[in-house]
């Protein structure tokens, strides 16, 4: 099946404050990690955090709050709320309750498999309706054609589905630590590997630059 498909443009927040964007996508992480590494220390220091359990449950509650400040951000600064960090702050606020109520850590460590699996499953299943839907998350990075976003659509949803298989690995078979680690040094890296790999791609599909095409006509 073969659609057109013309990502829309970013705005102009999106496009001047892409380091603030950046942050906000990787500060609750951030918060997460130090959440559970200094969890007894912040039990000690503010008691009415040791009744909600052990550092990793801990760190499951600031990052609960950390996300909603970072989505409140965002739709403050860009006017709207980015798909991808809705979707997982959506999931986060979920499977958190659930472990906080719970007081079982088995759902935080399921929520990036569970948001993996869900992102992966909807660019793989736009493409068979002809949808190149990356177009409407990367479309503040960059500007591609049409076959551009079809095979970057298709490279990305196999890797998501690869990132939930190896979070499933991680937390099933190693400690707390070991998968706190990973998901903050581990992925973040993969990640951003598989980014940099993609810039060929990226490259020979790239739509020129409105502006200098103007320039361009221009006698």
């Amino acid at each position: 099946m073969n659609t057109q498909h013309q990502a829309p443009s970013p705005n102009s927040a999106e496009q001047h404050h892409p380091l603030l964007k950046l942050a906000l996508e990787l500060g609750p992480l951030l918060v997460f990690f130090f959440g559970n590494l200094r969890g007894e220390w912040l039990a000690r220091t503010f008691p009415v955090l040791s009744s909600i359990g052990s550092p990793l449950l801990i760190a499951t509650a600031l990052f609960m709050v950390a996300t909603i400040v970072a989505l409140v951000i965002s739709r403050i600064v860009f006017k709207h709320l980015p798909l991808m960090p809705f979707v997982s702050g959506v999931v986060v606020l979920v499977f958190g309750s659930l472990s906080l109520w719970l007081h079982d850590d088995t759902f935080i460590k399921m929520k990036p498999t569970i948001v993996n699996t869900l992102f992966g499953t909807v660019l793989l299943g736009g493409l068979f309706f002809g949808k190149s839907l990356l177009g409407y998350v990367f479309n503040a990075a960059f500007q591609l054609d049409d076959e551009g976003w079809r095979k970057l659509t298709l490279r990305w949803g196999i890797f998501f589905l690869f990132l939930a298989v190896l979070n499933e690995v991680v937390w099933r078979n190693f400690s707390d630590a070991v998968w706190v680690n990973f998901k903050v040094w581990g992925t973040m890296p993969i990640t951003i590997l598989f980014t940099l790999a993609q810039m060929p791609l990226v490259m020979k599909h790239s739509l020129p630059d409105e502006k200098t095409t103007e320039n361009d006509k221009r006698p």
